[in-house]
């Protein structure tokens, strides 16, 4: 059996003043929408702030004219008063120094994630750039433009190759070339074998040569001989 509540129904849980925030508000897994949620929290404690900060000197005002009327007891209770809302403001004070402490280690946290993801970044295009291109990509690529440069200079050669439809029958025709050398030496040489060595003689003088003497009459007679001979 259940236990009875004598004093009604149980209200709701309230936020605690000390509160971020940030643990059921917007933001989640992004940075930056974390960190305006948290500096929307430090403004509101800002306000916060201003506003104890207006009651604890309303309050030593109080105090002050209590005590100058003497009331020692009122202004003991205004010093009380004062004495409960300067302790929430430095609670209030720690709370804005651990959200400004959040808020910079989420900027450091969200400058480290930004710059961790442009190195990643740069290593993943490296590393396609490395798989897209690869040393055996190279190397086949290197031989590919080898062998074209060779197909190259074999179509340029084939090109610069004299066109002669008779050059299979050149042997054939030097040799009909001699041939027909030899065939006209041989007829020249049969047609006037005595031409060669035919010695023209100057025609005989019209005038009587002069009288030769004896000596000069027989080596005459040697040299006609002689030529006779040739």
């Amino acid at each position: 059996v259940k236990a009875m509540n004598w004093f009604g129904k149980k209200k709701a849980a309230q936020p605690s003043t000390t509160s971020t925030g940030t643990s059921g508000g917007g933001g989640g897994g992004n940075p930056g929408a974390t960190i305006i949620k948290i500096r929307e929290s430090i403004e509101a404690q800002e306000k916060r702030e201003a506003h104890k900060e207006r009651e604890i000197d309303k309050l030593v005002s109080d105090a002050k004219a209590k005590m100058a009327k003497g009331d020692k007891k009122g202004a003991l209770y205004a010093m009380k008063r004062k004495k409960l809302h300067e302790t929430e403001l430095n609670k209030i004070q720690q709370v804005k120094m651990t959200l400004e402490t959040q808020v910079i280690n989420l900027e450091s946290a969200a400058q480290n994630a930004d710059t961790f993801a442009a190195m990643n970044a740069g290593k993943n295009a490296m590393a396609k750039i490395r798989n897209d291109v690869g040393i055996d990509k190279v190397d086949n690529l290197m031989d590919d433009i080898k062998d074209e440069m060779d197909l190259a200079n074999e179509i340029s050669d084939a090109i610069a190759q004299p066109v002669d439809p008779f050059a299979q029958d050149e042997d054939d025709l030097l040799a009909e070339l001699e041939q027909m050398g030899a065939d006209d030496l041989e007829a020249e040489l049969l047609q006037a074998p005595s031409a060669k060595n035919e010695v023209l003689f100057p025609d005989a003088p019209a005038s009587k040569l002069p009288s030769l003497d004896a000596s000069e009459a027989e080596e005459m007679k040697k040299l006609e001989a002689e030529l006779a001979g040739l």
